[in-house]
């Protein structure tokens, strides 16, 4: 008789006596057992056996290790009191899988229901349990969101995807990944119930548009069945334990077994996951991208700190009012999205100072180079495009800078010029394919941003578009470039990037009306004075840099946490010492301060300007 009614709610030892019966039709074990973990399985000779136990600890998101036998025994006491028929034991059968697969030289060679006549052979394997996805259905389902391969009777979505998981001997492949649709508003609950199940793979390591994994087609899974989203489903992605399977088709070795996808070995585990958590394991999820959709992942605390230095850059020293133009949020939403990048444009300069030579002020490069530092320190690609006149004047300050030890090498500094229609996108883009772009981010801070009228306006109402080039084209440009992304840093909202919030401008701001960029950035940073603002990206990018959770989303739950580059990323943060000298160099230089009312200003007889910077400082 075939049994197919009620599984989900017998006991594990049953459904193990139901499946080494053979008298089960169903394909798969998502939803059986509900409340007890579950296991990939992989059988490897023992010749393998200790590279790929550090192939599983050297990818624990994907291949958390549950139990590792010792050759030639099928018994896992610590997983279940019966695996095996304990009675046919001299046949050494393996039977407590629905289905197995069997690999000889990297080739699947067929499935069978039972291992039995390979009895000799694996006398010389061991076997691994590795956790598995369907162990924290139960959870997702108590925390009220639907488990929509189980609704639709299926088999869940795994992929294989473009992200190469630590490799160790002739262990190596790429992360295989499950897709489950999750309602939007049910995302973070989502991500709650899943990150205490670190040995069901824990928390999603991607959340939206699956082609940032290289997965092109939702609808062609490389292993299981479609699963059909809902309207206003987003695809969540978790590690997946066939990952395993993938290392050991590319291992070749002569002879190895695995479950067959979706296939588990069910264990008397529960999943006992009640535990009071603090703020650092509490994770948050944020959207940062739209186009395509992007969600990251941040601790509770790590999130918590950004905002309190959002609100710290958020003083206004000159009473401008620029309090009116805050946009909560935005600096984490911004960071969240830099630390993401692989390659950042930042670009700077603010000629106010129209009648002197250089018109630069101070406000803008000091920032500017902190975020530069702390990219560098990150392994980023950064650069920085500003005019084409000041290119000497700024060359000399890079070059300066990484004498002072601000930086840790020079960045590249490049200009923009319109010649063409289309030539912001072909400095964007390799040969303007916006499906090639060279930077995934730009920056803007205390940039001259262009106004309504296509001018260029100082505080004090002044046209200087003489001395601006139209780095805006860039930003107008990078509208259009999917996954390109762009921050604006201003003081005042006549910056670029300002025009998100040109509306409070006009309103608030003395000559706002005249004055007002016009050009949008997706994130807008308000700070009393510009510099803030970047020393502020740079904290909150070591802040995430140094964040357990958003770590693992970074890394997609592969490889070793950086713990050893914490000390690169200390040093290459802002100081009041570096901004000190800093300044001092752009003095030398002729650059004059445009933040006169700030820097007149003290606080406990220190300028408010740098007081402010130890401030930030000490937070961290």
């Amino acid at each position: 008789m075939i049994l197919t009614g009620g599984l989900k709610s017998l006991l594990p030892h049953v459904l193990r006596r139901i499946i080494r019966c053979n008298r089960l039709s169903i394909s798969n074990t998502s939803g059986m057992a509900e409340g007890y973990k579950q296991a990939n399985v992989v059988i490897l000779h023992e010749s393998l056996a200790d590279d790929f136990e550090k192939f599983c600890h050297a990818n624990n998101g994907p291949l958390p290790l549950l139990y590792r036998s010792k050759p030639g025994d099928w018994k896992c006491p610590t997983l279940s009191s019966d695996s095996d028929s304990a009675v046919i034991t001299s046949y050494f059968t393996r039977t407590d899988c629905l289905q197995y697969k069997i690999y000889e030289h990297g080739a699947s060679t067929g499935s069978l229901k039972s291992l039995k006549e390979y009895s000799e052979q694996l006398k010389d394997m061991v076997t691994f349990y590795l956790g598995c996805s369907f162990s924290f259905e139960k959870a997702v389902q108590n925390a009220g969101i639907p488990i929509r391969n189980v609704e639709q009777k299926c088999n869940v979505s795994m992929y294989k995807t473009a992200v190469p998981c630590y490799s160790v001997s002739t262990f190596r492949c790429n992360l295989v990944v499950t897709m489950r649709p999750i309602p939007e508003s049910k995302l973070e609950a989502a991500v709650l119930a899943t990150s205490e199940s670190k040995e069901a793979h824990g928390a999603p390591i991607h959340v939206g548009d699956p082609g940032l994994l290289g997965i092109q087609d939702l609808s062609k899974p490389d292993y299981g069945d479609p699963v059909h989203l809902h309207p206003g489903d987003i695809p969540v992605f978790w590690a997946c334990g066939v990952t395993g399977v993938e290392a050991v088709i590319n291992c070749r070795a002569p002879l190895a077994f695995t479950h067959s996808p979706g296939c588990m070995f069910i264990t008397d585990l529960k999943n006992d996951n009640v535990t009071v958590r603090s703020s650092r394991e509490i994770p948050q999820v944020h959207c940062i991208s739209q186009d395509p959709l992007h969600y990251s992942i941040v601790s509770a605390e790590a999130a918590q700190k950004i905002k309190t230095l959002e609100t710290l850059i958020g003083i206004d020293p000159g009473d401008r009012g620029i309090i009116h133009l805050h946009r909560q949020n935005e600096l984490l939403k911004a960071c969240l999205s830099i630390s993401h990048a692989r390659s950042v444009l930042i670009t700077t300069g603010f000629p106010t100072h129209f009648a002197y030579e250089p018109p630069e002020e101070n406000d803008g490069p000091p920032g500017a180079l902190a975020i530069a530092a702390i990219l560098q320190a990150l392994e980023k690609e950064v650069a920085i495009v500003t005019d084409q006149r000041a290119m000497n004047l700024n060359k000399k300050i890079i070059e300066e800078a990484v004498q002072l030890g601000i930086l840790k090498r020079p960045v590249p500094l490049l200009s923009y010029q319109r010649e063409s229609a289309d030539s912001a996108l072909m400095f964007l883009c390799e040969n303007g394919n916006p499906g090639r772009p060279r930077f995934d981010h730009l920056i803007a801070i205390e940039r001259a941003g262009m106004a309504a009228d296509g001018n260029y306006y100082n505080a004090r109402k002044v046209n200087i578009k003489h001395l601006v080039d139209p780095i805006d084209e860039l930003f107008l440009a990078a509208q259009t470039i999917p996954g390109v992304t762009t921050t604006g840093v201003g003081d005042g909202g006549n910056e670029l990037g300002m025009g998100k919030v040109k509306d409070a401008v006009k309103k608030h701001i003395k000559d706002g009306d005249v004055i007002a960029c016009d050009v949008e950035a997706d994130f807008t940073i308000v700070a009393g004075v510009s510099n803030w603002g970047g020393y502020a990206i740079a904290c909150a990018l070591y802040i995430l840099s140094t964040c357990e959770i958003h770590d693992r989303y970074l890394r997609k739950a592969v490889g070793f946490p950086p713990l050893a580059k914490k000390v690169i990323w200390l040093s290459a943060l802002p100081s009041v010492t570096k901004e000190e000298k800093l300044l001092k160099t752009l003095a030398q230089h002729g650059v004059r301060s445009g933040k006169t009312a700030s820097l007149e200003m003290e606080v406990d007889g220190l300028p408010f300007y740098n007081t402010h910077s130890l401030v930030i400082e000490k937070l961290l």
